[in-house]
């Protein structure tokens, strides 16, 4: 007598399986190639198979087969590295504003990276008198511009290791890769405790007289902060301002001028802008009388 009842229960439009098995069942049919695949995953969102966090993330596994190191590292101009016999009294001050957690060290040149400190280890420093920058450096590791992204991952999480030089085909620096550089591209942009809080401030000033500003920030509110005087009439946010101007999305440290502004791309990941650094353009010499 509970059979049938049982069975009405699990036929009952009320009941949903998870959304693997709805997932798994949907793309039974196997799809011919990439371009197919992403269609059926777009479906499966649409039908609410997929949430959004869930449609971008499998997008982003999917792009990072793609992508080679150069795609995402950090520029050789944008690199924060410290000069082996800079004086710990000059850098460590450096090290702070910076907030970052692991600094290639070069003797000479940017093209001579001999080893990587990691902050933690300043801490000995304070602790004794005879500290020896040299002697703190954790090895380099250094990779070509043309590694996929997804075989540096492996690599990284093999080796422990969570940042790698990346060299061109020269042998010169040509900028630097974090884990974390690989990681958003699957997840997003990774916040940490030297990122904006959710709930603090949209537009942050520095000492050197620039803005930290989140995308999202409304151009109505730059307007306000920096005297400026965009249309927000089409486009809202300041993010939304840069990537009109670029014409696609910039990577980390893409830079633009436009509005008597230059901004500079601090943060991005494949498919939107998070964070940017704006200054004010130098005015213009003006003619000697």
């Amino acid at each position: 007598m509970d059979l049938p009842s049982s069975r009405s229960s699990l036929a009952s439009p009320n009941h949903k399986a998870n959304w693997l098995e709805r997932l798994t069942a949907f793309l039974l049919r196997e799809p011919e190639d990439r371009e197919e695949l992403v269609e059926l995953l777009h479906s499966a969102f649409e039908r609410h198979l997929l949430d959004a966090d869930a449609l971008a993330m499998i997008e982003g596994v999917l792009q990072v087969g793609d992508l080679q190191v150069r795609d995402v590292m950090i520029p050789r101009a944008q690199m924060d590295v410290i000069e082996v016999e800079a004086a710990p009294a000059d850098f460590i001050p450096y090290v702070i504003e910076s907030g970052h957690s692991r600094f290639p060290v070069y003797e000479g040149s940017k093209d001579n990276i001999i080893g990587i400190l990691l902050a933690k280890d300043l801490l000995r420093y304070y602790a004794r008198q005879d500290f020896n920058l040299r002697q703190m450096l954790r090895p380099a590791v250094f990779i070509p511009e043309s590694k996929r992204l997804n075989v540096l991952l492996k690599e990284f999480r093999a080796n422990r290791n969570h940042l790698a030089v990346v060299v061109d085909e020269y042998g010169g620096v040509a900028g630097l890769v974090t884990i974390e550089d690989v990681v958003e591209q699957i997840v997003g942009d990774i916040e940490d405790e030297y990122d904006f809080d959710e709930t603090g401030d949209n537009i942050l000033p520095d000492r050197q007289g620039r803005w930290r500003v989140k995308a999202m920030t409304p151009i109505a509110d730059l307007n306000r902060a920096l005297d400026t005087d965009f249309s927000d009439a089409d486009i809202d946010t300041v993010g939304g301002l840069v990537v009109t101007e670029f014409g696609r999305v910039p990577k980390r440290g893409d830079a633009i001028s436009f509005g008597g502004l230059h901004f500079q791309v601090l943060r991005a990941d494949s498919r939107r802008v998070h964070i940017l650094l704006i200054e004010r353009e130098a005015a213009p010499a003006s003619d000697a009388a």
